[in-house]
């Protein structure tokens, strides 16, 4: 098999969550541990941190491995979902999982995991930890797919666990109230492994307190340190400048305004790993912070293709990450506001739609996954709450009709969901940004 008969035999065989949804949902870790002890437990070989929550762990995830990668380790960054290809998943020091390395696993070891009938998450998750072992990472950063307590990367014993935030996300699977949310996430909360929280609320911060307590896990919370005093847009203004004491006039390239709260988890979380004897100067933090996208190679976080009209994209996709964006349209300036958007079906598509400003033309579309909500149903919905726009069957049609109907001085905002951006961003090619 080439990669693309690999990638087409992983997709078609093993049952994935960003295709299907639901049905790709193994809730229990048999599979894991048998693949884990297949493979030789290959996650013992090298240091992990394990990063949970509901939103912005994809950019605390990145923005740390940059970091940790300028303080000279050796990094593994395992992440999910890819935009664009598989390989995004799995990288060390910012390079993807090379396409040999793809094919040869599951040419040798299928014989092995076929009987299993394992998610596509459970095996990525199997070839991701084998992949740092053979390549010697000092370190692993580790991206919980889905809640916590029952996630397959929750084998780890890492040094440090890292919960960003809970809101309601999944909830088919995590439960009704942020209190069971949290419970599922404060389930990689290890015996006297400290975890630090990002952000609580009344209903959350006893959950975490409690799992904390019954395991022995030094807890700290990054709101009560609050090591982001101040912050400004920078003078580009496509990132922010964080006043901070250890970190004066720090510069960060990730402009989202949901950032500030991840820099605050962030902060915190470096100086848990300080004390653990992990050695990160200075000039690490400043260079990881101002160049996680060249580092790492993240994408689709307030990013902007294009400027005259200005066209950002954002993976934001759920009640709280919407809020965010919101708050920063009405932030910027612009003539008109045109917004190209798609949902998948299993998100509170009202409760998004609620939030999104009436002020704006729409472009509705869905997404190339099985999962994607129909462009008519989703321009429907959007009626209810006075969203005017025109349908598109694919986002590279939406964006053209963007683009055509802006004046320079206009703004296009293009999201709703991971797989928006994901096709946005394949097709950039094609699309001509300027």
């Amino acid at each position: 098999m080439n990669y693309q008969d690999t990638l087409k035999y992983l997709y078609e065989s093993v049952p994935m969550f960003q295709q299907v949804g639901s049905q790709a949902y193994k809730e229990g870790l048999q599979n894991t541990l048998a693949l884990d002890k297949y493979f030789g437990h290959p996650h013992t070989q090298f240091r992990t941190i394990h990063i949970a929550g509901t939103n912005g762990k994809g950019s605390c995830s990145h923005t740390l491995a940059a970091i940790l990668q300028e303080a000279g380790y050796k990094v593994g960054l395992y992440t999910s979902p890819h935009l664009i290809d598989f390989r995004e998943r799995i990288r060390i020091n910012g390079a993807s999982v090379p396409e040999e390395y793809v094919i040869d696993f599951v040419e040798k070891h299928r014989f092995f995991f076929e009987p299993l009938y394992p998610s596509f998450f459970e095996l990525t998750t199997a070839m991701a930890f084998r992949y740092f072992a053979d390549e010697k990472v000092d370190v692993a950063i580790i991206e919980v797919g889905l809640g916590g307590r029952l996630d397959c990367t929750n084998i780890i014993t890492p040094d440090l666990s890292i919960v960003t935030n809970i809101s309601f996300d999944h909830m088919q699977f995590l439960g009704d109230t942020l209190a069971k949310i949290a419970s599922e996430k404060a389930g990689i909360i290890k015996k006297g492994i400290p975890v630090v929280i990002g952000e609580t609320t009344p209903e959350t911060k006893p959950v975490f307190i409690n799992k904390a307590q019954e395991t022995g896990a030094p807890i700290i919370f990054a709101e009560e340190e609050q090591k982001v005093r101040s912050c400004q847009p920078s003078v580009s203004g496509s990132g922010i400048i964080y006043d901070t004491e250890e970190y004066p006039q720090l510069q960060g390239e990730l402009g989202g305004y949901y950032q500030i709260k991840n820099t605050n988890t962030l902060l915190s979380a470096l100086k848990q790993l300080n004390k653990l004897n992990y050695h990160i100067d200075e000039q690490a933090v400043r260079n990881g912070f101002a160049n996680v996208s060249k580092l790492t190679g993240l994408m689709g976080r307030w990013q902007k293709l294009q400027d005259s009209p200005t066209l950002i994209c954002d993976t934001g996709h759920n009640v709280a990450g919407i809020s965010h964006i919101v708050q920063q349209l009405q932030q910027q300036n612009y003539n008109r506001l045109h917004i190209v958007m798609g949902m998948v079906n299993d998100k509170d598509i009202r409760g998004v739609l609620k939030l999104l400003p009436q002020k704006a033309i729409y472009y509705f579309t869905k997404a190339s996954v099985k999962r994607a909500l129909p462009e008519a149903e989703l321009q429907n919905l959007a009626q209810e709450f006075g969203l005017e726009g025109t349908t598109y069957a694919t986002v590279r049609d939406a964006v053209e009709a963007a683009q055509k109907k802006s004046l320079p001085e206009d703004f296009i905002f293009v999201g709703g969901s991971s797989f928006i951006v994901a096709d946005l961003l394949a097709s950039r090619d094609a699309l001509n940004f300027h």
